[in-house]
């Protein structure tokens, strides 16, 4: 299986990147991840103009992956689900993307276009830490899936 997380945010070192290297080096027994962080000049202009402006601008930089693989939208009014639910949403898929909107979230549009819309919690976290949650859930998904007794 591939799962790509794709996220609006600037490509920099983080105090993250060691637990994420981990988390995926856990997850390639069950899949291959790969992490797409888009930022362009474009989303900086409209992050100057507007909440709007800012959502139409992801929306764009976002359009080409969009694609026939499963898409997941986390969005803070999102469906709050447990690891059991979340674990389904890996189960029997082949490709599976994961987007990560940027400070404004998404356009309503553009999440109607997505196979389902989650939410990590009620919590603001940023993109970092949001993106090491979503790996822990997803080798735990797996985890559950497998029957391995990381999720006990």
């Amino acid at each position: 299986m591939n799962i790509d997380i794709v996220s609006i945010a600037k490509k920099e070192r983080s105090t993250y990147d060691p637990l994420n290297k981990e988390l995926t080096k856990m997850i390639s027994r069950f899949a291959k991840v790969e992490d797409i962080e888009l930022f362009n000049k474009d989303v900086t202009k409209a992050h100057t103009i507007s909440p709007d402006a800012s959502q139409k601008a992801y929306t764009k930089i976002l359009e080409p992956h969009i694609s026939k693989s499963f898409t997941v939208c986390l969005h803070p009014d999102g469906k709050i689900i447990d690891s059991y639910e979340f674990s389904k949403l890996l189960d029997g898929k082949i490709a599976v993307k994961f987007l990560i909107g940027g400070a404004y979230g998404f356009e309503d549009s553009f999440l109607k276009r997505s196979d389902a819309v989650i939410s990590l919690g009620k919590i603001t976290m940023s993109h970092k830490i949001a993106k090491v949650v979503l790996l822990e859930q997803i080798y735990r998904g797996f985890s559950i899936l497998s029957n391995h007794p990381y999720h006990k």
